[in-house]
């Protein structure tokens, strides 16, 4: 009997927001991005085992890690923006 099992990564952009760059410097659009790793039997993802997030620069590429409280104030952020326009 065979038995498959392992881990899938996916990686999601949950928002994008416009500010300067740590890195580069540049007023560019950042991406808030959620990675996480399941795992998988047979194939089919059952349960997560590692998230976490990170802000990306457009521009350069630079990568910082963010919390889940960072996410959820660029999300309330963005979603106050959106409503004054």
């Amino acid at each position: 009997m065979f038995l498959l099992f392992g881990t899938r990564a996916h990686r999601a952009v949950i928002n994008v927001v416009s500010f300067v760059c740590g890195y580069c410097g540049i007023l560019a659009q950042q991406r808030v991005v959620k990675k996480s790793s399941k795992f998988t039997l047979f194939l089919v993802p059952l349960f997560p085992l590692a998230r976490s997030y990170a802000n990306e620069c457009t521009n350069c590429g630079g990568t910082t890690r963010l919390t889940a409280t960072q996410v959820r104030h660029s999300l309330d952020w963005a979603t106050s923006r959106a409503a004054e326009d």
